[in-house]
């Protein structure tokens, strides 16, 4: 008898603890701003991970499980992947959390690796859930690897623009402060890279959020790089922006 409760005892603990792990990972580092069709949530993960909830749908972007533990997360109707490096394309988080059937939006390099990925280029648009979605430029101008190559090549990895009823989200995808960012017009949220040395430095984050005007800014992928400097750099130099810091490495 007594192992008979033991049993069901630590049944009921994993249960509760199972649940807590999801509810944690649902909750925590979690915004919620208003769009003209309802609430808008914000989840950030970790690294260059992040995902969305609106009207049921959730979008997940750049799992990576070495930030996030997927069996717990909520689960995508969406993926979206700005490039096929292994912390932004991850075999192991993309089949946790990506429900059967939904579309995986990625760039060419990393639609060779996803069947039956919906491949974008910078430049292109659809619709998908009811929701608009642009890819747009993200690349390297000044930080090379050893052998002189840029990490993120003009023309290969991708950008995306969401648009959640009258709000327009951006999530910069691996990139520095180039020149298209001049042209993204009525940007509401951003997510700006800064993971030293393969996207921006402090001042290179600062050059990008003044170039994209957003009204919330979220400093994201962070790395290495010093968030009280840039956070105080970013204050400073935009004043009318939201600048979120929060913990991504």
């Amino acid at each position: 008898m007594l192992k008979i409760i033991l049993f069901l005892a630590c049944g009921v603990l994993i249960v509760a603890v199972t649940l807590l792990r999801a509810k944690t990972a649902m909750a925590a580092e979690a915004d919620t701003i208003t769009t003209s069709e309802g609430p808008l949530t914000i989840g950030l993960i970790g690294h260059g991970s992040v995902y969305f909830q609106f009207k049921g749908t959730v979008i997940q972007v750049d799992p990576y499980s070495a930030v996030g533990d997927y069996s717990v997360l909520p689960k995508a109707d969406m993926v979206l992947i700005s490039h096929e490096h292994y912390d932004h394309l991850d075999p192991k988080a993309l089949a946790l959390t990506v429900k059967l059937g939904a579309p995986v939006v990625t760039n060419a390099a990393a639609g060779a690796e996803v069947a039956g990925a919906k491949i974008m280029k910078n430049g292109d648009k659809l619709t998908l859930k009811g929701i608009h979605i642009e890819a747009v430029p993200a690349y390297n101008m000044v930080h090379k690897r050893p052998d002189g190559e840029f990490f993120h090549p003009k023309g290969v990895g991708n950008g995306y623009i969401l648009t959640f009823g009258d709000k327009r989200v951006y999530v910069s995808g691996d990139t520095e402060d180039i020149p298209e960012m001049a042209a993204l017009a009525g940007i509401d949220v951003a997510f700006i890279s800064v993971n030293l040395p393969y996207t921006m430095d402090p001042e290179m984050a600062v050059h990008a959020a003044k170039l994209v005007k957003a009204k919330i800014l979220y400093p994201y992928h962070e790395g290495d790089t010093d968030m009280a400097k840039l956070g105080a750099l970013l204050k400073k130099a935009v004043p009318d922006t939201d600048v979120r810091i929060r913990s991504m490495k």
